[in-house]
């Protein structure tokens, strides 16, 4: 009985490396050129190449493909990778023995140079074209802002005129998303600006006997100031994002192409339901948040032994309906700008997955911009009027 001798398992490999000297090498490709029996010796040979040509310059690398059986897309990538490495460090590539009916396929990539582009640098822009363009595109953006305005402006006015035609289900979704959803954090900032406001106002009161006038200034200070423009803060960072991001998406989606297609207007469609509704609920949340702050107010300076009835009586003379009426006119100014804003900047989308993000982020900047520009404006007229 004879026993054969074992059967053994591992193929030669497809390439094989050989150097004649430090100038010359040369590569034997065996069989079938494929995906799998290039991926045991790709590497390998690619990394001869690359030891040897650091060796010097002027090499010359000879593929030997006389032994080729067959060759698929992974080879010829092959021979391309080869001959793109010897081209980079100036070296000379040949092929030998190549079979005519793969040239046509080899032939489609050459030359080899438009596979690999070299990378364009980019000219850097002077600081006057930079100037020029960052200036262009205030303009532009300054021009769009006022056509969006006198477009809305004229569509609040349609609005009123035809309040059954105005998307009142929207206008209730909006409201609820932008008021009723933001009164735990409205409370919870409005809680944290008493306490501190009237903490530091004590400080400095302290030093004068007058703890007792704190009260007053700090109420005043919430009335007319503090409360809007807070609440205008949490209202641009909540509900002007979330109004971008949605117009947003419908604009990427092509969803307000479809609407102007349809003969409608996306800003009644879409931004006087938002704006109404930051009409609405931004004096609400005004006056919800200078509650709850007069309240820490008061709490805070029992501290400093100030009971509840001097403190009221204190807020009474200090504060008159005309302060409260003046911050809640700021308010509605705020709620106007802030939803408005938030519905430019989703009309305003452009292209690609970051194009939602991009405009979510420009209106939560855009709107507290626009905040502390309107709030300057009413201080101003404040100062001249006494209102």
């Amino acid at each position: 009985m004879s026993i054969a001798p074992p059967i053994s398992s591992v193929e030669p490999p497809v390439a094989v490396w050989s150097q004649t000297d430090a100038a010359n090498a040369k590569i034997s490709l065996i069989g079938m050129i494929n995906v799998y029996s290039l991926g045991g010796v790709w590497t390998q040979i690619r990394d001869a190449q690359d030891a040897w040509l650091k060796q010097g310059t002027s090499q010359t690398l000879v593929l030997d493909a006389t032994r080729i059986s067959s060759l698929d897309g992974a080879g010829i990538a092959f021979l391309i990778g080869l001959q793109e490495a010897q081209q980079n460090a100036r070296g000379k590539f040949e092929i030998i023995g190549l079979d005519s009916r793969y040239q046509p396929l080899l032939n489609e990539f050459d030359p080899i140079s438009n596979l690999f582009p070299a990378p364009e640098l980019k000219p850097k822009r002077s600081f006057i074209v930079s100037t020029g363009m960052a200036a262009q595109n205030l303009i532009d953006d300054a021009r769009g802002l006022i056509t969006f305005t006198g477009h809305l402006s004229a569509d609040l006015v349609w609005s009123i005129r035809n309040i059954k035609q105005v998307r009142w289900g929207d206008f209730v979704n909006a409201a609820v998303e932008a008021g009723i959803n933001a009164l735990p954090i409205v409370g919870l900032v409005a809680f944290l600006i008493g306490v501190i406001l009237s903490f530091q106002a004590a400080i400095g009161m302290k030093q004068f006997g007058a703890e007792s006038f704190v009260g007053p200034l700090a109420a005043l200070g919430i009335v007319r100031e503090m409360g809007p423009l807070i609440t205008a803060i949490l209202l641009a960072g909540r509900s002007s994002a979330a109004f971008a991001a949605e117009i947003g998406t419908m604009t990427v989606n092509s969803e307000v192409d479809a609407l102007v297609s349809g003969g409608l207007s996306p800003i009644r469609f879409l931004v006087v339901p938002r704006v109404l509704a930051g009409i609405l609920v931004m004096p609400i949340l005004t006056l919800y948040a200078d509650i709850i702050s007069i309240i820490a107010s008061m709490f805070t300076m029992l501290a400093y032994g100030i009971p509840f009835i001097n403190f009221y009586n204190g807020m009474l003379a200090a504060v008159d309906v005309e302060d409260i009426a003046s911050g809640l006119i700021k308010a509605t100014l705020f709620g106007v700008v802030v939803s408005a804003v938030g519905c430019l900047r989703g009309m305003q989308t452009g292209t690609g997955a970051a194009a939602v993000g991009i405009s979510a982020t420009r209106a939560v900047v855009s709107s507290i911009v626009m905040i502390v520009l309107v709030d300057g404006v009413f201080a101003f007229i404040s100062y001249k009027t006494g209102f």
